[in-house]
């Protein structure tokens, strides 16, 4: 059978505890037949980037290299996440575009290159994530690499009047023709990709899902949702409401109901349109009022962002102005944590909470949606109120679907979720989960993984 190798950005090493379910799905495929997980060590150093450190674990070998804090600042700080991410969650408003940005980030997709393209046997199979390292595989076939690569983009695919817009934006989405098989999460992300090809990136869409190149070449590109552990997070989620920090929460909300928000903090989370929203139901629904408490987690990120400095002080000036409005001696609003806390313990706040609001202004899928959903008690489900811009709501059409710009419709559908009865909320929560246990992220990985090991129609016969 042939080798799996992986490439992101991070690496999951294997002394690391991540909360996330790519981590553990990427680790069995790559335990299935033996593999290799390669990218950034997470180190930054002094010295010219590219030193090699190699760890094997059972059948897994981990490969990772440093970066210079120069190759950092532009790869990932500078164009990775102050051009694509913004970019690629419809805010040409905060896109910063640089060549010298630019410039880094290619140097370090060309080293990724050529460390990898020297550690991979003639059959294995490659499996490269995300905006980080969209050009990697055509900087591995300028060295020689024949292999099967396949790409998967977590973040949405904007449209392609957006793309267009970026100066580089010919050269570096050209680049995905290079791989065999691009996978997006939805649908409606291929079609807009498939848009981009026909219009701006000069090739032709022959079917949906198969595109041919201006020069010829042919690749596929396909949706691929990617799901979560749903029975691991569904068994861990009784166990976890004996955790002592979940006995608090409880304990701290007698005769109320919890409304949670988990979310990394980022601008395309839509968490101070999440904060205005709830105020707003406060105000439109007073009989509701001190009946429910929310609770908003929002371990901070990319810290070093100017924009994020932004939004963490913005987050905390509204917190304070709706406690302020709205509290009573004996009932505050808004809790608003920005800190992280482990994976089971948060299952133990998703079973504990009555409603979850997954409201992101723009998200690829979004993992929080499911994972409330398959840590829910059957005879006591929560209702959950999500984005119909999150991709998870091409699949969870169960949930309160909300425009997280209409501040009152969010309002009114709090209150809906507040009020739905028992017998309501079983029925919603049962389709949803039969959906999310039905496509886990074990058969995402399966299915992507199958569709990348056959041939192309190009190559059929």
């Amino acid at each position: 059978m042939s080798r799996l190798v992986v490439v992101s950005n991070r690496v999951a090493m294997p002394h690391e505890a991540r909360a996330g379910g790519l981590a553990v799905a990427l680790r069995a495929a790559l335990g299935e037949h033996g593999g290799m997980w390669f990218g950034w060590s997470g180190k930054r150093v002094r010295e010219p980037s590219g030193t090699l450190h190699e760890l094997q674990d059972g059948d897994i070998r981990y490969a990772t290299i440093d970066l210079s804090y120069g190759d950092f600042d532009a790869y990932y700080n500078g164009f990775a996440n102050r051009t694509l991410w913004p970019l690629l969650h419809f805010r040409m408003d905060l896109v910063d575009y640089t060549r010298e940005t630019y410039d880094g980030y290619r140097r370090v997709n060309a080293l990724f290159a050529d460390r990898l393209a020297a550690l991979l046997a003639e059959d294995d199979i490659v499996w490269v994530h995300d905006y980080h390292l969209i050009p990697l595989a055509q900087r591995l076939r300028e060295r020689g690499v024949g292999n099967r690569i396949g790409f998967f983009l977590h973040v949405p695919m904007p449209s392609s009047d957006l793309l267009a817009a970026l100066p580089a934006h010919h050269e570096l989405f050209a680049a995905l023709s290079a791989y065999d098989l691009v996978g997006f999460q939805t649908q409606r992300d291929l079609e807009r990709f498939q848009d981009y090809v026909r219009l701006f990136g000069g090739g032709r869409v022959i079917e949906s899902g198969l595109m041919e190149t201006a020069e010829g070449g042919r690749f596929r590109a396909g949706a691929f949702p990617i799901g979560i552990d749903t029975a691991a997070i569904a068994a861990q989620a009784p166990a976890a409401m004996k955790r002592s920090a979940v006995r608090r929460l409880r304990d701290s909300l007698p005769g109320r109901s919890l409304v949670i928000g988990v979310d990394r903090l980022d601008y395309s989370k839509g968490l101070p349109d999440r904060m205005r929203a709830f105020e707003r139901h406060l105000e439109r629904h007073p009989d509701q009022g001190g009946l429910l408490t929310f609770l908003q987690i929002a371990p901070p990120s990319r810290s070093d962002v100017p924009e994020y400095q932004a939004l963490r002080r913005e987050l905390e000036g509204l917190s304070g102005r709706i406690n302020s409005r709205h509290s009573v001696p004996d009932w505050t609003p808004v809790r608003y944590v920005n800190r992280n806390f482990p994976h089971d313990v948060l299952t133990g706040f998703y079973r504990l909470a009555d409603m979850a609001l997954v409201t992101p202004l723009r998200d690829g899928m979004n993992l929080v949606a499911k994972e409330f959903v398959a840590a829910q008690d059957p005879d006591n489900p929560g209702v959950l109120v999500l984005s119909r811009f999150a991709g998870a709501a091409a699949e969870l059409v169960e949930a309160l679907q909300v425009n997280p710009y209409d501040l009152d419709g969010v309002a009114d559908a709090i209150a809906t979720a507040a009020a739905m009865p028992m017998a309501e909320r079983r029925e919603r929560w049962r389709a949803l989960m039969d959906r999310i246990e039905g496509y886990d992220i074990h058969a995402w990985r399966r299915d992507f993984l199958e569709v990348l090991d056959a041939p192309t129609p190009a190559q059929a016969g």
